[in-house]
């Protein structure tokens, strides 16, 4: 839907502004009632006194009064928001009594997600937000008909690549190969294998009986085991529901991931914006050889790339985030001195460090295994510590800062080893900065 055209930019052009789907004031329309319903909630005993004191007459006035209020204050705020995209960037103009306009450049775009809760899917409209660099947080476009938010989600990234105005609709959306698809039952055997599933579920047994010995109160202990039970189920069911169909594509804008199974979400990793990358691999996970993958990303929130995987498979995914990189085996990262364990008896077994041609790459965890991957032109800053129990014993620890503000750290290694480790990894990264391909879409 196209609203009155707007001056342009050069030569008085006129720019093309397009509201949201007309669907959208039923969504804003709840925005009143969300407020009565917060202040209810933050003092439910005040808001309980309150009502008593009204009568149904009233209650029913007061009814009467808010729908067509609601309404209103959703059909207006849809009706003064629109949106236009110009040749450098995407604008946004919202407010009701207060006007923002959000000036959105095309070459800042790191990220463009559609998503869809069960009632836009019902409804058949999406919802498109985007990352940008330097911003706090997410601007959004809520909501979009389905194929149009597709439509307006290629263009953009289109012209983010450098395609020029005219060509970057014909453009469309780029094609896809399909990766990795988790199967259900593998996703829900490896939650049932989690040791956090497993810990909530021990505290739901645990707790009540105790809670029974030491108080005799049935209303105590279902107090109290009831939530427990229900948090660890909900903590379960709930990453199921979000992991369910978990898809990884390839395509000329990024990795592809869609995924959930009442809420429909379409993620992209942004290529060249990973900084780290982890492999993660549960205690009971191990029999089975299935890891976890997660990412840090520059400016974004997408932390998942793998749930659940054989890590053959989850290792040729990482392979293709990060090109040219090989995950180091598990024999080739060396451990720290034995004299570690003067510091950190036993658990100084888990940790392990490698400093390939292409990444550092460092390993922590006994039974929760992570070993966390750093493209050396991803590299910040590096860092060498010493407390004074480790300056007795000759050690210390490296520390490597990314640009997603997270620090792997190499812990425990000998000071002449660890001094070494500096250097070549200062090194390292000044020329992998200079030879890494270029942050851009399509590149």
């Amino acid at each position: 839907m196209t609203a009155p055209g707007a001056a342009g930019e050069g030569g008085g052009r006129a720019l093309a502004e397009h509201r949201l789907h007309p669907v959208t004031p039923f969504r804003r329309a709840w925005a009143p009632v969300a407020v009565l319903v917060g202040w209810a909630v933050h003092d439910p005993r005040q808001t309980q006194e309150q009502l008593t004191r009204l009568t149904t007459t009233t209650l029913l006035i007061a009814l009467a009064a808010l729908v067509p209020a609601a309404a209103a204050y959703g059909f207006l705020s849809w009706w003064f928001t629109h949106f236009a995209v110009t040749d450098s960037e995407l604008r946004i103009r919202t407010g009701l009594l207060f006007r923002r306009t959000a000036h959105i450049r095309l070459e800042r775009i790191q990220a463009i997600d559609i998503t869809q809760p069960l009632l836009a899917r019902i409804a058949g409209v999406a919802k498109l937000r985007l990352d940008v660099v330097g911003a706090d947080k997410k601007d959004e476009l809520a909501f979009l008909g389905e194929d149009e938010a597709r439509a307006l989600r290629a263009e953009l990234l289109a012209r983010a690549a450098g395609f020029a105005p005219g060509t970057a609709h014909e453009v469309g959306e780029a094609p896809a190969r399909e990766l990795l698809r988790v199967p259900a039952r593998h996703l829900a055997t490896a939650l049932a294998l989690t040791g956090a599933t497993w810990g909530a579920l021990a505290a739901a047994l645990v707790v009540p009986p105790v809670l029974w010995l030491v108080t005799h109160s049935v209303v105590t202990v279902l107090a109290t085991g009831l939530p427990l039970l229900g948090a660890a189920a909900a903590r379960s069911a709930g990453r199921f529901v979000g992991e369910y169909d978990w898809t990884v594509g390839e395509s000329p804008d990024g990795l592809r991931i869609d995924r959930g199974l009442l809420d429909r979400t379409h993620e992209t990793v942004p290529p060249g914006r990973v900084q780290t990358v982890r492999i993660v691999q549960p205690l009971l996970w191990r029999r089975r050889g299935w890891v976890r993958v997660e990412l840090d990303v520059a400016g974004s929130a997408n932390s998942v790339l793998v749930p659940v995987a054989p890590r053959g498979v989850a290792e040729a995914v990482v392979a293709r985030v990060l090109p040219g990189v090989t995950v180091p085996a598990a024999d080739s990262l060396s451990r720290p001195p034995r004299r570690a364990g003067r510091c950190v008896p036993l658990w100084w077994r888990g940790y392990g460090v490698a400093d390939t041609d292409t990444v550092f790459a460092t390993r922590h965890g006994l039974l929760h295994r992570s070993l966390a991957l750093v493209p050396h032109a991803k590299v910040q800053s590096v860092r060498l510590t010493q407390g004074p129990w480790q300056r007795l014993w000759r050690l210390a620890t490296v520390h490597v800062d990314t640009g997603a503000d997270k620090t792997v750290t190499a812990r425990l290694r000998d000071v002449q080893e660890a001094e070494q480790l500096l250097r070549s990894q200062a090194e390292r990264s000044r020329t992998g900065r200079r030879a890494a391909r270029p942050d851009r879409w399509m590149a």
